[in-house]
């Protein structure tokens, strides 16, 4: 979310019959997309994806025009997950309590709800690696992992309760650093207020970074490089393979509140397909063959 997008806003009217109220910071929602009421579909996603689905969702109308309204949510996968077990998500004084016929995210996640019941099973898409994303010129010289610890370097940190990069991101400063990295990120650094936990990290970090707050932020390279590819003034630092960490995103029908199953049967095919494995490539993500 670029300063440009927090600080317009307006109500307009459409001649779909609604209008349009968006008035950052205070009602501007990025991550719920399109009319639950009237989903023909139903998509819970890992929140880093949100830059691909334009072009996904375009594609795979395309191919289903039968499936016409699609309600998606880009949130991180372990919000999701809570979600999912709740009933409802609430965003300041919106509740939204429609269930999800599709599910993406990591592992862990998908283990969880396969023991519960949820999911019968679950398949891989994507796949994708590390960076650290710094302001543009890397003012304070960050050159990997061991960088995140040093006193005076503002770390923003996907929070890994919530969001299963933070988990993979810990992993790979310990595989560096060993734990005394880890635990001097995510521990003094945090007491000392030199560590910013988020909670949705992908609008989170890069907005922090812009603002000056913080002067590196472990994401997905994916998500650096969209930065790039949309002129942000900021840049990445890449990880060795010996030293980064690989995530693989699954996707699972809910069958437990599925409600579109021809509709969810359709989309997960889809995420398999050459197609949508092109379209992915094309936002700096991997295929799991």
């Amino acid at each position: 979310m670029s300063r440009g997008e927090r600080k317009s806003g307006a109500m307009v009217k459409r001649n779909t019959g609604e209008i349009e109220l968006t008035v950052p910071p205070v009602d501007n929602v990025l991550d719920l997309h399109g009319d639950p009421l009237r989903a023909d579909l139903v998509i819970f996603l890992n929140g880093n994806q949100w830059m691909v689905m334009e072009e996904l969702l375009a594609a795979f109308q395309q191919e289903h025009p039968e499936i016409k309204n699609i309600f998606y949510e880009t949130v991180p996968p372990g919000i999701l997950l809570q979600q999912i077990r709740c009933g409802a998500i609430r965003v300041g004084k919106l509740i939204i309590s429609v269930p999800p016929d599709i599910y993406t995210a990591g592992r862990e996640e998908m283990e969880s709800l396969l023991k519960d019941g949820f999911i019968k099973e679950y398949v891989p898409y994507a796949k994708n690696n590390l960076a650290i994303m710094v302001p543009e010129g890397n003012p304070k010289g960050i050159t990997g992992w061991q960088d995140l610890g040093r006193p005076g370097v503002r770390v923003v940190m996907p929070n890994p309760e919530a969001e299963g990069v933070g988990r993979l991101i810990l992993r790979a400063m310990e595989k560096t650093g060993g734990p005394e990295l880890a635990e001097m990120v995510m521990g003094k650094k945090v007491a000392d207020g030199e560590t910013f936990l988020t909670r949705i990290h992908h609008r989170q970090s890069p907005l922090l970074l812009l603002d000056g707050e913080a002067d590196a932020g472990p994401v997905w390279i994916s998500e650096a490089l969209y930065q790039k590819r949309i002129g942000s003034p900021l840049d990445y630092v890449t990880i060795p393979e010996a030293q980064n960490q690989s995530g693989t995103y699954f996707i699972t029908i809910v069958e437990k509140t599925v409600q579109h199953r021809g509709a969810a049967e359709a989309f997960l095919g889809f995420m398999r397909s050459r197609q949508a494995q092109g379209i992915y490539a094309g936002y700096g993500f991997s295929g799991t063959d």
